[in-house]
């Protein structure tokens, strides 16, 4: 959930709510991430397997559509996955850019580039040591983390963290709303990953137990860590200079609470952290991402040549190859199609990803905790969502406010319009590949309740 995330989208909440009351961007991302994480929760008790989303949506959405709505979800995810990816190469770019200050866009431009290209070539081979690759970058970005706040804390001035400006929280004011959107949108997109445990269900014990608490314990505790981080950075930083793009602290703000408090050298070596932090997580979330259409591709959901495997070692070639392309399109794209002052790259990219994301899987899979009640009553529920249906009337509430305030906070680039025309696009690639397939609407309607017939045993691991 914490990778490089908090150390560049900080100027970003601060610039969308125009000042030191950005706390309530935290709060609000923390409050969606909460009552979507329950939708998740009953989901992944529920239906443990691999994939997340794709098993949720192919299990609810099965008797009127097919496999059209886990096909969608997997053609929604090569897109929205990267642009994660994407801002991760940003944010390497904008630190990189405080060690080698005269790096010019052009060269900034290369070296995240050549960043893509080196991860895509370390991930050409079979790769057995992601639980270790997964702990050390546990291990740098905690460090990094717990050296800001730290800094932070031991240089702190309240009056320039709670110093809000005039007029600050204007409920009545259409300007408070269209900052709280964004806010909102930069906070869910920082929680993203407290799924993650959804996405391996099927190497879970027990996931009646431990989904829902590995979703709620996650959320809680990041929640923890980015209040702290935030209040500390603004107890330090003029929360105005993260405003000038072209200071420090708009570009790599930790770097500069470092560099204040405990001097230049320290703050050059909590960057070089961030930096390890940036390439782990591209690296393990193309990783990841990689193996979304090669799984589906393999059920028979997807395209069948998205299932084939390198011939010797053994990864899905076409998925890690289209990934990497559209990670490097959407990172070199946000830095050149219009940008301005007041919509940064990762502002773009941060717009883009979570538009593509409602539609498909966010709003779907609160609709299949609702089918599925109804079309497996008998199905075995571990773990009830609390006061159904609140969470999921509330997180869809959440999602329709991201979703409807895209296009103004991203004037210009029409990210509602571009996911609309994601989705369709898909929709005819399936159909075109439902009709060489023979299946819906072109074939049999195959139904498998496979969750609903199995033992509980055939989900356990082995």
């Amino acid at each position: 959930m914490c990778g490089i995330g908090p150390f560049v989208t900080i100027p970003l909440m601060v610039a969308a709510f125009g000042g030191p009351q950005a706390v309530i961007g935290w709060i609000a991302g923390a409050v969606l991430a909460l009552v979507d994480g329950l939708v998740w929760a009953e989901l992944g008790a529920s239906l443990p397997g691999s994939g997340g989303s794709y098993v949720y949506l192919r299990e609810a959405f099965q008797y009127r559509s097919g496999k059209l709505m886990p096909f969608l979800f997997v053609w929604t995810a090569m897109l929205f996955i990267p642009l994660i990816m994407s801002t991760g190469v940003v944010g390497f770019v904008q630190y990189l850019g405080y060690l080698w200050p005269g790096m010019s866009k052009g060269q900034g431009d290369l070296v995240g580039l050549a960043f893509i290209v080196l991860v895509v070539v370390l991930l050409w081979r079979k790769v057995d040591s992601i639980a270790k690759i997964t702990t050390v970058m546990w291990g740098v970005m905690i460090t990094s983390v717990g050296a800001v706040i730290l800094a932070s804390y031991t240089h702190f001035d309240a009056s320039r963290a709670f110093t809000w400006p005039a007029h600050a929280i204007e409920l009545t004011h259409g300007q408070f709303w269209l900052g709280f959107a964004a806010g909102l949108t930069i906070g869910i997109y920082d929680y993203l990953g407290y799924n993650t445990a959804a996405y391996l269900g099927a190497e879970v014990k027990n996931p009646g137990r431990v989904m829902p608490r590995a979703v709620i314990y996650s959320i809680v505790g990041i929640m923890g860590i980015y209040l702290l981080l935030q209040v500390g950075v603004l107890g330090v930083v003029n929360w105005q200079d993260m405003l000038d793009p072209n200071s420090v602290a708009s570009q790599s703000v930790a770097s500069a609470v470092l560099e204040k408090t405990w001097g230049k050298s320290a703050a050059d070596v909590v960057t070089v952290l961030i930096l390890i932090t940036a390439f782990a997580s591209v690296f393990t979330g193309l990783l990841g991402g990689s193996r979304v259409p090669y799984d589906a591709a393999r059920d028979g959901v997807f395209f069948r040549a998205y299932g084939k495997l390198h011939p010797k070692h053994q990864f899905p070639v076409l998925g890690l190859v289209t990934m990497g392309v559209v990670t490097a399109a959407g990172f070199y794209l946000s830095r050149h199609v219009g940008t301005s002052v007041s919509h940064p790259p990762l502002t773009i990219l941060i717009d883009l990803l979570t538009t593509v994301m409602v539609i498909v899987q966010a709003l779907a899979q609160i609709v299949a905790v609702s089918v599925l009640r109804r079309r497996q009553p008998q199905l075995s529920r571990p773990y009830k969502m609390w006061l159904y249906p609140a969470p999921g009337v509330l997180a869809a509430i959440g999602w329709l406010v991201i979703y409807g305030y895209a296009d103004r906070n991203s004037p210009g680039f029409h990210p509602i319009e571009w996911s609309l025309a994601w989705v369709a696009v898909g929709s005819a690639a399936f159909f075109l590949w439902a009709r060489v397939e023979r299946i819906w609407p072109f074939g049999p309607h195959d139904i498998r309740e496979e969750y609903l017939t199995a033992t509980p045993a055939e989900h356990q691991p082995v």
